[in-house]
């Protein structure tokens, strides 16, 4: 019983061959949690934040989105993934939730976070869009479309 066993990106999280994929659709992914980052411990949790994205970002290759609304999308949960480090450093309580349930309790069935500042109106219902697919790719997909996290980053 050989299994080959496939080959990881260096997060464990992506097989090499999406990886590759990734860096040629989204070549800034691994610098988003730098630009997300307000303090030194903001970079370690942009890096799981990306990390939760990416599987999402692979099923949307996978199903074929337009290159417009994939561009869309990705730029959607850059601006979605700073939210979220911003709303952790204004709320006390959302410090103590692991990633996984911070992403869940900030991406909702009807939507995502309001974005600070304040953006518009048109802009506010794109981010909503991609975060109803978050949702439901995050809700409802089969663990091979969706591999569990193993991230316990607080």
């Amino acid at each position: 019983m050989g299994r080959q066993q496939q080959e990881v990106d260096q997060q464990g999280i992506v097989p090499s061959a999406d990886a590759a994929l990734l860096r040629q659709t989204c070549p800034d992914l691994d610098e988003w949690p730098l630009r997300w980052q307000c303090e030194a411990a903001d970079l370690a949790l942009g890096t799981v934040i990306v990390a939760t994205f990416k599987p999402f970002l692979l099923d949307l290759l996978r199903r074929k989105a337009s290159k417009t609304t994939f561009n869309r999308d990705r730029g959607n949960l850059w601006q979605v993934g700073g939210e979220l480090i911003r709303r952790r450093h204004e709320d006390t309580d959302l410090k103590r939730l692991l990633i996984d349930q911070l992403v869940r309790q900030l991406v909702e069935e009807d939507g995502g976070p309001l974005i600070w500042p304040r953006i518009s109106e048109t802009e506010q219902n794109a981010i909503d869009a991609t975060c109803r697919k978050l949702y439901r790719f995050l809700n409802h997909s089969t663990p091979v479309e969706r591999p569990e996290s193993t991230h316990k980053f607080r």
